[in-house]
């Protein structure tokens, strides 16, 4: 008897309209899953504490026009206080400069040497991107430990060096180099080592520890407290369009390219909710196309089906072939999808990789697509059991 219902019921059954169904709930499927397994597999990246995603760094300093006082080129503390309070920061570190004269002499070759000004500064460790266990100033030992940017040792290698015929340095062997500080100032002159603990990626600039800027200034400087010339922010949302809108509207300047690269970092955010999007809104209207397949093959089938009811077959007996059938192709479809995702991910795990991520298993995905597809399947069958009993009651 069922074999003679449904040959009975499958004569208006476009199979054109199944297989668009299929495919378009299909595509949507496979989008949201795909975009759920990715954020999962790059999601240490983004709760990592020291994730470019998660974080960045910028060094301000505001814009200098023309020539100015050095004063009109500091922040005040209301200028700090701006900044703290700005929704996209983390923190706001202080660069403390050096009030005193700094000459360095660097010994290398033997006996050759080179001598050059320089300037020192300080910032919280907190904001420091060196690991070292080292990071310490004690008064009388005649010794500074500083923290080079890396752009400087570049410079030397491939400038300075190849034009002096002058040897390279390696990061490893920096610290073995002869280096010393002149240190002159309020009256007072001291010539100090130095000592190189590492290079910085995130600072262009000679860092020393904080002991030591607050000791050399009361020695050498002032001993007087100056408003810093640069600050350093940590941002929890890099590339947001906000920061730059604050820093124009303020005339502050970001040292380097870091926006632009923020802002391929924040691009990336966005897409990823971009595409989990678009897979829901693909699947929302696969799941309004078959409903509108359904309702117009049931309204092709209204003779058909009032004549089974009148025949002593329940609502029950006659939405069943129908039910079935959507069933069957939404388990299809969800099967499809977890195979789409297995594909896709051995596309792009091999790029995750460098980032030192391992990936995580798909069963969290595959338990969305079968929450989606059992909530369409929900919505499909509880339609088609409506239409039948209104066909019941007429």
């Amino acid at each position: 008897m069922k074999g003679l219902m449904w040959k009975l019921l499958r004569k208006h059954i476009s199979a054109g309209q199944l297989i668009g169904f299929s495919i378009a709930n299909l595509i949507g499927l496979a989008i949201v899953m795909i975009a759920v397994q990715f954020y999962r597999d790059v999601k240490p990246i983004f709760a990592d504490e020291d994730s470019f995603i998660s974080k960045d760094y910028l060094v301000i300093s505001k814009h200098v026009d023309g020539i100015g006082m050095a004063s009109a080129g500091e922040f005040t503390s209301s200028d700090v206080a701006d900044i703290e309070s700005q929704p996209w920061t983390r923190a706001v570190g202080e660069f403390v400069t050096a009030h005193y004269h700094v000459g360095a002499t660097v010994g290398v070759g033997g006996t050759r040497s080179m001598s050059t000004q320089l300037f020192f500064e300080s910032i919280p460790d907190q904001f420091i991107d060196v690991a070292t266990g080292n990071w310490k100033f004690v008064v009388g030992s005649g010794e500074i430990p500083v923290i080079l940017s890396r752009e400087y040792l570049a410079l030397y290698n491939f400038g300075y060096a190849t034009a002096q015929s002058m040897p390279q340095i390696s990061e490893s062997m920096a610290s073995m180099i002869p280096l010393s500080f002149t240190l002159s100032g309020n009256g007072n002159s001291v010539t100090m080592r130095g000592r190189i603990v590492g290079f910085s990626n995130r600072l262009n600039s000679v860092i020393v520890p904080q002991d030591f800027m607050r000791w050399s200034n009361e020695r050498f400087g002032s001993g007087e407290d100056r408003n810093p010339s640069r600050l350093i922010v940590e941002v929890n949302s890099p590339g947001d369009v906000k920061i730059e809108q604050f820093m124009n509207e303020h005339r502050y300047d970001i040292a380097g390219d870091k926006m632009n690269s923020s802002k391929a970092n924040y691009f990336l955010v966005v897409v990823i909710g971009i595409v989990i999007a678009v897979g829901v809104i693909i699947s929302l209207l696969s799941f309004f196309v078959l409903m509108l397949s359904i309702y117009l093959l049931l309204q092709k089938n209204t003779r058909k089906l009032q004549d089974l009811l009148w025949l002593g077959y329940s609502p029950a007996q006659v939405s069943r072939p129908y039910i079935a059938m959507v069933v069957t192709i939404n388990c299809c479809v969800l099967v499809l999808a977890a195979l789409v995702v297995l594909i896709a991910r051995l596309y792009y795990m091999p790029m995750l990789t460098a980032f030192g991520v391992q990936g995580v298993s798909i069963v969290v995905s595959i338990a969305v697509g079968v929450a989606i597809m059992a909530v369409i399947t929900i919505g499909n069958i509880a339609a088609i059991k409506r239409k039948v009993n209104s066909l019941w009651l007429m």
